[in-house]
């Protein structure tokens, strides 16, 4: 597979939007309309921040970024849940683009076919997170620190997220983030230049996306008098508050049994238990990920996927994980390293490469099975 294939890269997203579209509209041949199959979950929190402002202080754990798209649609008439779907759609292939300029075609492509995909194609914050991340990565990567930064706080606006990659970026400032390959030319990354000079000249610009954050904070400040108010929500409204990992993975534990969720889920019982025993798998991931990164030098990298499994493991129990993976790039650069395939004997690529098409049709029917959960309206992480 050519390392600079970006044609390759557009194809895989049209695919795979054109695969989750056509479960979409199964979804609604069974009885679902379209308005409420693309705006199920969190959809719901997003859409009541941008007709009612933070009314509830519930919804202060969501951040204002998307809402403000979604109501500047609904100011010309196009329905909420559309614009977020739209956007998802559009950002869902700029963030596979920066993939690509950073990493190269295997990684980009293995990210858009990620069974969470589904989440990219809907209103939440995932897709547009991304393709400011994974942008703002490129960015500071090329040495373009200011367009970085700016990319960071429009980040910093979707999720809480946007700390980590603030945090991840400073790390990248200090000490860089290893010898990367680059997927579109075969040539290796610069190092940067650690003199304390230098190194200021990169940290400086982190300042705007912690405004950003700062303003959040206070804003929420203004509204409830507390400092402590996305806090407060994250406790309130989803059970987060700070517990050690050892009891947060027993308190997962439970939810990974059938019968734990027979009484309120009924039938559909045994795939939420199945999702919680894919969120243990996915924090096994991202600890694997971090680690492989460390091992490559790759500080900033890890620094980004290790801050975000650390978060995920001190919140009571491992929830959303599952969808977080899709903000680990890092994973899908891993992967694509780990898995190329043999050069020699013939017989043998020929081997992996039925390995491999095997594992990438397993892979898009548990993505195809997670869009019909979420279009559906059922527990989907």
């Amino acid at each position: 597979m050519p390392a600079d294939d970006l044609g390759l890269v557009m194809k895989t997203w049209l695919g795979t939007r054109a695969l989750l579209a056509l479960v979409l509209a199964v979804v609604v041949m069974t009885g679902h309309s379209l308005d409420r199959a693309i705006s199920n979950w969190d959809v719901q929190h997003f859409m009541t921040i941008a007709r009612d402002g933070y009314a509830d202080s519930l919804e202060m754990a969501f951040f204002p970024g998307l809402p403000l798209v979604m109501r500047a649609g609904a100011l010309i008439g196009v329905p909420m849940p559309v614009t977020g779907a739209v956007l998802a759609l559009v950002c869902s292939l700029l963030a596979a683009v920066a993939l690509f300029r950073i990493g190269g075609t295997v990684p980009a492509c293995l990210w858009l076919i990620a069974p969470t995909a589904v989440f990219t194609t809907v209103g939440y914050t995932e897709a547009p997170f991304c393709a400011a991340a994974f942008w703002a990565w490129e960015r500071a990567r090329a040495g373009k620190w200011w367009p970085a930064a700016g990319l960071a706080a429009l980040a910093c606006t979707l999720r809480v997220s946007g700390l980590f990659l603030v945090g991840a970026l400073a790390v990248m400032a200090v000490l860089g983030d290893g010898q990367w390959r680059d997927g579109r030319a075969g040539r290796f990354a610069r190092p940067i230049n650690r003199k304390p000079a230098a190194v200021a000249e990169r940290l400086a610009p982190l300042l705007l996306p912690l405004a950003v954050l700062a303003g959040y904070v206070v804003y929420l400040h203004s509204l409830t008098g507390s400092w402590t108010a996305w806090f407060q929500a994250q406790d309130r409204g989803w059970g987060r508050g700070f517990t050690t990992p050892m009891e947060s993975l027993r308190n997962t534990i439970p939810a990974t049994v059938t019968s734990t969720w027979r009484s309120v889920y009924g039938a559909d019982a045994g795939a939420v238990a199945m999702l919680f025993r894919l969120e243990i798998l996915a924090m096994v991931v991202g600890i694997l990920t971090t680690a492989y990164c460390l091992l490559r030098r790759r500080w900033a990298s890890a620094a980004w996927v290790g801050i975000q499994v650390i978060a995920f493991s001190i919140g009571h129990w491992f929830m959303s994980v599952n969808r977080a993976v899709l903000l680990w790039f890092p994973l899908f650069i891993a992967i694509g390293e780990l898995t190329r395939g043999p050069s020699r004997p013939v017989g043998l690529k020929l081997f992996w490469r039925w390995l491999v098409l095997i594992a990438v049709v397993l892979d898009l029917a548990v993505m195809a099975w997670w869009g019909w959960l979420f279009y559906s309206g059922k527990w989907s992480s």
